[in-house]
């Protein structure tokens, strides 16, 4: 089917969980985000990430078109796995306008906030619903300011 010149326009927000496909050194999650960073500022795409215990969770935003290619990108990426969206939905505005890709972290205090949202003791992105993980970023985004 072919792309309507309205659906490149249209705003929204894709919410994924993925697992590292190997123990993530600092240094290979410093290439993940600076790549993403490039190719996110490059696309007019914007986003937060939470990395925590070789667990992705991580929103984008951009025009439909742009994150459905981001989106097979992500699928073809062989460092991580299991992949599973939790949410998919229009936007009217960006939630994190000015950050190509904002990483939160895992720190003390984020790890209240990982529990507050978490259905198990333990953080498990995979049991969150969609309200859950938005309401979970943006606590997290708003310590990152």
């Amino acid at each position: 089917m072919a792309q309507t010149t309205s659906d490149a326009h249209i705003l929204v927000s894709m919410t994924y969980v993925s697992r590292a496909n190997q123990d993530m050194s600092p240094k290979e999650l410093g290439e993940i985000l600076q790549q993403a960073q490039d190719n996110n500022a490059t696309n007019g795409i914007t986003g937060i990430l939470i990395f925590n215990n070789s667990i992705f969770l991580q929103t984008i935003e951009g025009s439909r078109a742009q994150i459905n290619r981001l989106l097979y990108s992500l699928i073809a990426d062989q460092r991580h796995h299991d992949l599973q969206l939790l949410e998919t939905r229009e936007l009217e505005y960006r939630e994190w306008p000015k950050w190509s890709m904002n990483y939160v972290p895992p720190t003390k205090e984020n790890a209240a906030i990982y529990l507050k949202y978490s259905t198990t003791i333990d953080f498990n992105p995979y049991l969150l619903s969609a309200g859950s993980a938005r309401d979970l970023m943006s606590e997290l985004s708003i310590q990152q300011i």
